[in-house]
């Protein structure tokens, strides 16, 4: 599924590419695809739906008298969530802000941690679930949601849709759907993350990046700054723990406490960037299909 945010695209397009991959033709059992789950948000390119509320805060909703998204989360988890085994929920990073290619999930059991690892992303996290979230609505039904995350909102970006129809294949052959051998695997283990945290802005200001997606950082290390426009005076943004960025903002402006760097905490920082790198990579130059296997 995808789109359950209107202006998230970048599942939409690995949803379309996916549906166009000839090997589908051998598929066994049941793949059920809902490339837009908020029409409504798509149409108008926003997040919400018309009544201003976030789909991913309802579920499960309601069958009649609730609002138009209690409702439409409910026909979501009877239509589709109960009639799966598993779930893939493709997203992107919001309010300007974009995401390294990276899988979440609760990983409390232990198949979901190796569907992630076998889903081939950079990066996994954990994440624990949220009240209202469809992952924490399906989990109350047995069903498992493995969440992808991977750019920005309102905009396409080829290495994140790769990653996302390579990651869903990955998991189709394990899962026995396709037919696939060991060669199509993913070559190297994504990067495995228990927590992460956003570091926020000292003073509002002109922001500066010297750090970029997929780069490790050192705790201490200034990683950009924010500088006054009145004066020249520069902030520092300094890395309070050991990780690697796996979100930022791309807002220059900013105001005191605004979110800048997304930063999962990783023990040995510079080994995972060096992983990550070789990931992308290959994930960017080896499809797992031929290009003339989309249409």
């Amino acid at each position: 599924s995808a789109g359950i945010h209107g202006d998230e695209i970048v599942g939409v397009e690995v949803i379309r590419r996916l549906l166009n991959t000839r090997g589908l033709g051998a598929l066994r059992g049941t793949l059920l695809c809902v490339p837009m789950v908020n029409v409504f948000g798509f149409l108008s390119q926003s997040r919400y739906l018309p009544d201003g509320r976030d789909l991913n805060r309802v579920f499960p909703g309601t069958n009649s008298g609730g609002s138009l998204a209690a409702q439409l989360a409910h026909l979501f988890m009877t239509e589709i969530v109960t009639r799966s085994d598993l779930g893939i929920d493709l997203h992107t990073g919001s309010n300007n802000r974009t995401n390294l290619p990276q899988l979440r999930g609760d990983f409390e059991k232990s198949n979901v941690r190796e569907l992630a690892e076998i889903f081939g992303a950079p990066v996994v996290l954990q994440s624990n679930l949220r009240e209202g979230s469809l992952r924490h609505a399906a989990r109350d039904k047995e069903v498992e949601v493995l969440l992808y995350e991977a750019g920005e909102a309102l905009r396409l970006d080829e290495l994140c849709v790769r990653v996302g129809v390579k990651g869903i294949l990955h998991v189709m052959q394990h899962l026995g759907m396709l037919k696939g051998s060991s060669a199509n695997k993913p070559k190297r283990k994504p990067v495995f993350a228990r927590s992460s945290s956003w570091l926020r802005a000292p003073e509002g200001g002109i922001f500066r990046a010297h750090k970029a997606l997929g780069d490790s950082v050192k705790k201490g290390d200034t990683i950009g700054v924010v500088s006054d426009p009145y004066e020249s005076k520069d902030f520092p943004v300094i890395a309070g723990f050991d990780g690697i960025i796996i979100g930022r903002t791309n807002i220059a402006v900013v105001n005191r406490a605004d979110a800048l760097f997304h930063i999962a905490r990783i023990a040995r920082a510079v080994s995972a960037e060096d992983r990550i790198g070789q990931i992308s990579e290959e994930i960017g130059g080896d499809p797992i299909f031929d290009e003339d296997d989309i249409v």
